[in-house]
């Protein structure tokens, strides 16, 4: 099959574009507003970017707590969701009002950055501590901004749980990083790990 996204008249009883383009790794951004309250939401239009500054961005669709308190704070942080918080993940992704604490709602245990003033999950196995560097709103074709807004950070702070590592490496199938497939689908990543060695240019 074939359709032109300007129509999306694909047939099919729901958008497969977030489908195709996965799995995506699950960011759970931890943030603290100027008030005091926390905020926890799992984003899965999340990624590294490059590592040379290390950035990570997410992805708001429309103006979300996260964005709110990482514009106004200029701090964000990135737990990376793992199999064994699965319950937590999704219970933190509630449509609450703001000031609402996830943490609470999910039974997780906030801890605060070493480097930054926000929160990260306690019993994650992997958050990343990040200065938040810009935001912007991707244009399409027409030059129109849609209703998304990218959350770039730069990351000034890495906690890794001894649990995870083997041999000097993060074990991914003790991690077992949890990633989304579209739809209501994840994905579990440490199932099936294994490894291809890059190959050399021939001579």
């Amino acid at each position: 099959m074939f359709y032109a996204t300007d129509s999306n008249a694909h047939g099919m009883a729901h958008d497969p574009f977030k489908a195709i383009v996965a799995p995506r790794p699950i960011g759970w951004i931890g943030t603290k507003g100027r008030d005091g309250s926390l905020n926890l939401s799992p984003y899965s239009f999340f990624n590294i970017v490059c590592d040379n500054p290390k950035i990570v961005m997410f992805s708001s669709s429309g103006r979300k707590h996260s964005l709110k308190n990482a514009e106004e704070t200029g701090v964000f942080t990135a737990s990376l969701a793992s199999r064994h918080l699965g319950d937590q993940m999704n219970a933190s992704s509630a449509p609450v009002e703001y000031g609402v604490d996830e943490f609470a709602l999910a039974g997780l245990t906030p801890k605060m950055g070493e480097l930054v003033d926000a929160p990260y999950v306690g019993e994650a196995y992997t958050a990343l501590e990040c200065r938040l560097t810009e935001i912007i709103q991707p244009k399409g074709i027409s030059g129109r901004a849609g209703t998304q807004f990218m959350v770039f950070g730069e990351v000034v702070g890495i906690h890794i749980s001894e649990e995870i590592i083997r041999d000097g490496r993060i074990a991914m199938e003790i991690a077992r990083p949890m990633a989304r497939m579209g739809y209501m689908d994840y994905a579990d990543g440490g199932v099936d790990v294994f490894q291809l060695k890059r190959p050399t240019a021939a001579k």
